[in-house]
């Protein structure tokens, strides 16, 4: 082995060799049970982030700790298609060509982007790859290869023809930028500033006004009506009459309607149905004709008068310029509110009425509803499951059609000739009425999300019924993060229960969000990202990997700095040179000790062992990734490699006799270890135990240790834990006195109650101490004192320091505590620092000032026990 580890040589080696032997393929297997999850399918245009690293590591984990328990684990990887985001990328590199997307035309265009996903689409593939991801490769799908396409087409033509796809005119969420409609769960509300405009609306043939408010007014010019509440008697008067739309002056109607809260304002709500949800309801029930005052990219249209082709923003100062020369503005007020954002390119979004295709979701919901209340779908952290049923409880209809032109494009097809429609998975050649060949496909696209909604069986072979399907679904466990709950996970279950008729998967583990070290998310704006690749390349793939899982506890936020990544370069390093020092001293791979001839130190490191298997094995059922990392981290920084190797270094140098059993335990040790580990740093685990083993293989096909009740022995473990806290007193007394580690020194043990000959033996060794036994206390002698498993310990100094130096440094050093105590006594009374400053920056103060507290407390103790009746 070499003398360092260096992860870049060793990870990219490795790599190959899974791929080249593709070492992660999965075949349908009667003999084994399976075990299959489905990729979260990162858009095509993406680079991997944090988000993915976090995400993606929980995912490998899983696959290879279930393949080495015996299932047939297969792992489905591939990408979305990314209808906008992908479309924005290609429309943005021909602006730069002075183009546009129509200056091509749809099919160069699509040509184009076909184009671009061919040098660009398996970046984040690639890159999936170098954190070690144990993917069965290849299954690799893309959302809109030939058979998802299929299965894509095949789930809207059985949607229709259920009668569960309708198209029609509705109040959706428009984006001016994209030029497309956004589903509701796709518009993120964030708050602005804002203001609420108070107008007179003049009443025809009359010297009255009625006062209505808004908050855009550019949407007034799409007016059609004023209403009021029915019992509100102060209107009763304007029954029959008409209103004047200012700017416009065109007549518009008074009806009544029980939407309006005659206790708000002045009981008056201008009614816009073109442009608001609630307007248009009431213009239903009204029988008003909706009136558009905007084009589809944000400008004004006809409707609007002499504001015709202004942007929706220019138009709105203009409206109140003219409002206030009319002296029609009332008042203006400040008022923050909720305003909509396109998810991709962060445009405000305008409620617009439009024509297009909807999914009638109620339907689909209650499925989804009924197997996640009877326990049949599990949430972890358990509290997204009540998150998940109020959305479906509260569901409405999913607006599927986009006007874009990268994606599934809708498979209904107009008849020029009779105005005959027909929705078919299979592009009809013929009107099936009338037989003309004059047909036109819909010029929309479908949502993203309605392929990714199939993902989980339609990357098996549906709509085919193919042995894959038959074996892997339903899939067993799916990662992924809560901002895709509705997105995503509540579609594949509606979507598997209606087109499977069984749930797609039986848990779902949600992720917390990356972010950097103050708490904010991280953002290319706020120059806070970390790359995932700078880190692989300078501390390698295992240290992300650990480090990430180490940190993060189930379902919560993780907060992340470049520092914390030595985490992870520390323990591999720990782990390569333990290895290393057993390895080298090994005569050969062997693991069958003689469990005869086990001392408490075997004893010690086997119990632990099994009790760290059964400690992941639980940890695993939990999905609690950081257990399961601190466990094995304990076990082998600690318990291995600090207390273990150092206990059989005399035997391994001859100082103590041994027959080999102590190398062959290290050999079992070291190799379940290995094997325990490598879920979470697979490069790593797999290198050493090539050279463990002296063979070449993958440790992926090695079986996951289990817990050998056998080899645990509690008053051994109990006995070793009390030679544990005794030598962790001796070694802080000897540090508190200044003396070196490594010297030997006398100690006094009072009311010792050792098993053996031999504990007293580990005590001396790993202490460095000549230890006397007592009963009673002696008298005289200059000692530092401490209590551990209620054996009282006394140091004497006598022989190793100089006492008055001793006095003077203790004092120095109390000193130095006195004055960190009161710098941060006087932070921690700071209202502004506990206020300001950020929550573990306060946190971190109060933790230092416990143990400035505590340290000083130690030292004025051993002051006293070395200088009685001298004040420090």
């Amino acid at each position: 082995m070499d003398t360092k580890y260096n992860p870049s040589g060793y990870e990219q080696k490795l790599l190959e060799k899974w791929l080249s032997n593709n070492t992660f393929h999965s075949e349908p297997d009667k003999k084994k049970d399976p075990f299959t999850i489905v990729i979260p399918p990162p858009n095509v245009t993406g680079v991997l982030h944090m988000g993915h690293a976090l995400n993606n590591t929980y995912q490998d984990i899983l696959i290879r700790y279930r393949r080495m328990s015996g299932l047939n684990a297969c792992w489905v990887p591939g990408t979305d298609h990314a209808g906008i985001a992908t479309q924005n990328v290609v429309e943005k590199k021909l602006a730069k060509e002075g183009k546009s997307r129509y200056d091509v035309g749809r099919e160069a265009f699509i040509e184009d982007v076909w184009e671009w996903k061919k040098h660009h689409g398996d970046y984040i593939i690639d890159q999936l790859k170098k954190i070690g991801c144990a993917c069965d490769w290849e299954r690799e799908r893309f959302t809109m290869d030939e058979g998802l396409s299929k299965a894509v087409f095949t789930a809207f033509q059985h949607y229709y023809e259920k009668g569960l796809l309708y198209r029609g005119h509705r109040i959706i969420n428009w984006c001016p930028r994209c030029q497309t409609a956004l589903s509701d769960i796709e518009t993120e509300h964030q708050e602005l500033p804002g203001k609420l405009y108070h107008v007179k609306y003049p009443i025809k043939d009359s010297d009255e006004f009625i006062t209505v408010a808004t908050t855009r007014p550019e949407t007034m010019l799409g007016d059609v009506a004023v209403a009021f509440h029915p019992d509100d008697e102060r209107y009763h008067h304007l029954k029959g009459k008409k209103i004047i739309l200012p700017i416009v002056n065109k007549e518009i109607e008074v009806v009544y309607d029980e939407y309006v809260d005659r206790e708000f304002g002045t009981g008056a709500v201008k009614i816009t149905p073109a442009h608001d949800p609630n307007d248009f309801e009431v213009g239903k029930r009204h029988d008003l004709e909706p009136v558009l005052a905007m084009n589809e990219d944000g400008t004004m249209n006809e409707n609007a008068g002499e504001l015709e082709g202004l942007d929706r923003f220019v138009a709105r100062k203009k409206v109140i310029e003219i409002l206030k020369e009319q002296g029609l503005l009332v008042k203006v007020e400040e008022n923050p509110h909720n305003v909509g954002h396109c998810y991709r390119c962060d445009t405000i979004v305008e409620p617009y009425l439009s024509k297009q295709w909807f999914v009638n979701m109620k339907p689909l919901a209650e499925k989804a509803i009924e197997v996640v209340e009877q326990g049949r779908i599990k949430f972890t952290p358990e509290r997204w499951k009540k998150v998940f049923l109020e959305w479906l409880y509260n569901i409405r209809d999913w607006c599927v059609s986009r006007q874009i032109w990268w994606g599934h494009r809708i498979p209904v097809y107009y008849c020029q000739d009779c105005d005959e429609i027909m929705v078919s998975a299979n592009s009809p050649e013929k009107c099936t009425k009338c037989g003309s060949t004059n047909i036109k496909q819909d010029e929309d696209v479908l949502d993203t999300w309605f392929s990714s909604a199939l993902w989980p069986f339609s990357t098996l072979g549906w709509p085919e019924k193919t042995k894959d399907l038959e074996y892997y679904y339903p899939t067993s466990q799916l990662v992924t993060a809560p901002e895709i709950l509705f997105f995503w996970v509540a579609r594949m279950i509606m979507s598997g229960m209606e087109f499977m008729g069984d749930i797609p998967f039986s848990e779902v583990f949600l992720t917390g969000t990356v972010r950097d070290e103050t708490g904010r998310k991280m953002s290319k704006s706020l120059g806070n990202v970390i790359d995932p690749l700078k880190i692989i390349k300078e501390y390698g793939a295992d240290a992300l990997r650990f480090t990430l899982m180490v940190i993060t506890a189930q379902g919560q936020d993780v907060f992340l700095s470049d520092e914390k990544f030595q985490i992870g370069r520390n323990f591999y390093n720990k782990l390569w040179n333990a290895s290393r020092f057993v390895i080298s001293n090994l005569e050969e791979y062997n693991t069958e000790f003689n469990k005869d001839n086990l001392d408490i130190l075997d004893s010690f490191i086997l119990t632990r062992l099994e009790k760290t298997k059964e400690t992941i094995s639980a940890a695993y059922k939990d999905f609690r990734f950081d257990v399961l990392s601190k466990s094995i981290y304990e076990f082998i920084w600690d318990d291995f490699c600090d207390w273990y190797i150092e206990g059989i270094k005399p035997y391994i140098y001859g100082k103590k006799e041994d027959d080999g059993n102590k190398m062959k335990v290290a050999c079992y040790v070291l190799d379940n270890a290995l094997r325990m580990l490598h879920p979470v740093m697979p490069f790593i685990t797999e290198e050493i135990h090539n050279h463990l083993t002296k063979v070449e293989k993958s440790l992926i096909d090695e079986k996951y240790p289990i817990k050998d009740d056998q080899l645990i022995d509690e008053e051994n473990l109990t006995e070793f834990k009390k030679i544990q806290g005794i030598v962790k007193e001796i070694r802080n007394l000897k540090a508190q006195s200044n003396i070196k580690k490594s010297e030997t020194i006398k100690v006094i043990l009072l009311n010792d109650s050792f098993k053996d000959e031999e504990s007293l033996h580990y005590v001396q060794y790993f202490a460095g101490a000549e230890l006397e036994l007592v009963d009673t206390l002696p008298e005289g002698g200059k000692y530092s004192k401490a209590v551990a498993e209620n054996v009282e310990i006394l140091v004497d100094l006598t022989e190793n320091v100089d006492l008055e130096e001793e006095k003077e440094r203790l004092k120095g050093e109390i000193d130095k505590l006195v004055k960190e105590i009161e710098r941060s006594t006087k932070m921690l009374n700071n209202k502004g620092f506990v206020a300001n400053a950020p929550e573990k920056v306060v946190e971190k103060e109060k933790e230092k000032f416990e143990m400035y507290k505590e340290s000083k407390s130690k030292l004025e103790e051993t002051y006293k026990n070395l200088f009685p009746g001298e004040e420090l």
